[in-house]
């Protein structure tokens, strides 16, 4: 597996922690970068540190299954990304709800005052990484080099969880769902590229 394919790896899994980092951006009345780095290394981080652990959870295993090795990468991805579509597709039906409850109080989200919690940051940085130590153990079947893998992964989201903050604080969180629904389906073409590589011969 290329660098560009791991990018792109990344950047689907990042989609959650830059929809978290756009919402974190709206509600702060003008970005605090020292607050924006925090989040951002809280994201890539946890986004790095993942991808390891089901590596080696994986490895583990991964000389009893080598023969479906590649169907377990595909069924992962594929389960991944389309959580990720689903999760788009109704964060944006509770979105709008959301928009039309503030308007009828005749306020918008900017209104919301910002604050930072390490403990909320946290829990979110671990939610928003799980879907990584899946595909950290998906690497271990397909003999990734993890820790150049998991690098790549955490600047990845680290950077765009730096700009989700930017953007949420610039335009609000009208892309940040489609973010999301785009990251889903990168990873399923990913994973059907995986399968078809390995039963075509590619």
């Amino acid at each position: 597996m290329g660098f560009l394919e791991i990018f792109l790896i990344g950047v689907g899994l990042s989609m959650d922690a830059f929809a978290v980092a756009v919402g974190k951006g709206l509600s702060m009345k003008k970005v605090n970068m020292r607050h924006c780095l925090i989040i951002a290394m809280f994201f890539g981080g946890f986004q790095a540190l993942m991808p390891i652990i089901g590596f080696f959870l994986g490895s583990t295993f991964a000389k009893y299954i080598e023969a479906v090795d590649h169907w377990i990468a595909f069924f992962l991805l594929l389960y991944i990304g389309g959580k990720m579509l689903v999760d788009g597709i109704r964060d944006e039906v509770e979105e709008r709800r959301e928009e039309e409850a503030l308007e009828e109080k005749g306020l918008t989200e900017a209104d919301l005052t910002f604050a930072l919690d390490i403990r909320e940051l946290f829990v979110m940085a671990v939610a928003t990484s799980i879907d990584a130590l899946a595909v950290g153990v998906s690497f271990s079947f397909l003999r990734v080099s993890i820790f150049p893998a998991a690098s790549i992964i955490g600047i990845t989201t680290f950077l765009l969880s730096v700009g989700g903050v930017f953007i949420g604080n610039l335009f609000g969180t009208r892309y940040k769902n489609k973010a999301t629904i785009a990251g889903g389906i990168i990873l399923i073409i990913i994973g059907l590229r995986i399968l078809l590589s390995h039963l075509l011969g590619w």
